[in-house]
């Protein structure tokens, strides 16, 4: 990071009200990504009023007991930022939908359903992990309404903690072998599913990660436009060229930004 870089960051951290960051898939096996997201909280969320994690902060979870050391680590970052007097809200992913009660308490944070509307500098927005808009992937949906039943959540918790990791283990097995089959317009967000979310929310600014696919798009919601931000997924633990990872950020006056892993504003 050169000095521009530096004090642009720098400059911006004290004006930010709210962060949103997902996608990291955080895991023992990924240390540099584990580092960055550290820095984030330190050089960023320490700094803001909000911070918004939306899903697929780690690479799995299967069940608020497994207290490996490196969830310690993480929960321990988190808690930092919680107990400086920043509010932290959580929105599971298709990764880390078990995370439950008892991880929010030791974490200091507040679990969110999916979708949920919060108004940030005069705007509403609505935030989603997004893969409820996948709509095209009929596989997944199938699995997905499946697996957020409660039933089958209090089931498959009642198992031992090595079977379920097994389990898990098994399934992102197949989800890899099954997305080899899959077009990328099938695991993309499908547009229809998006304008009926703005056109039932009665909001023009919706914010998502779990498609990987940083942007800003704008759709068309009964005459109006809308804006929909898209997360980046998080990645220091690979060749430099394809580092990658950032957030979005919210000022007082609800101005949006796009930032990047080295803290220059995207637009």
């Amino acid at each position: 990071m050169n000095a521009t870089h530096v004090a642009q960051v720098v400059a911006a951290q004290p004006n930010t009200v709210a962060l949103f960051i997902s996608d990291l898939h955080l895991q023992a096996a990924m240390p540099r990504t584990a580092e960055a997201f550290f820095r984030f909280l330190r050089n960023h969320a320490l700094h803001t009023r909000q911070l918004y994690l939306l899903g697929d902060i780690f690479e799995y979870w299967a069940g608020d007991d497994d207290d490996n050391a490196f969830n310690q680590q993480v929960i321990a970052a988190i808690r930092v930022v919680s107990n400086s007097g920043v509010e932290v809200f959580w929105i599971s992913g298709n990764r880390d939908f078990l995370v439950g009660e008892k991880f929010a308490a030791a974490c200091g944070i507040k679990l969110l359903s999916d979708p949920f509307v919060v108004c940030i500098g005069g705007e509403k927005i609505v935030l989603t992990h997004g893969d409820s808009l996948c709509t095209d992937d009929h596989a997944y949906m199938a699995f997905r309404a499946q697996v957020r039943q409660a039933k089958w959540q209090s089931e498959f918790l009642a198992r031992p903690l090595e079977q379920r990791k097994a389990i898990i283990a098994g399934l992102r097995q197949g989800s890899r072998e099954a997305q080899k089959e899959k077009s990328d317009a099938i695991m993309d967000v499908n547009e229809g599913a998006v304008r009926t979310m703005f056109d039932t929310i009665d909001t023009v600014t919706m914010i998502h990660g779990h498609t990987h696919r940083p942007a800003r798009h704008v759709t068309q919601s009964n005459g109006t436009e809308c804006h929909r931000y898209v997360l980046p997924d998080w990645n220091w633990d690979c060749d430099i060229d394809a580092m990658r990872g950032g957030w979005i950020a919210i000022a007082p006056d609800g101005k949006i930004d796009r930032i990047g892993l080295d803290g220059v504003v995207l637009r």
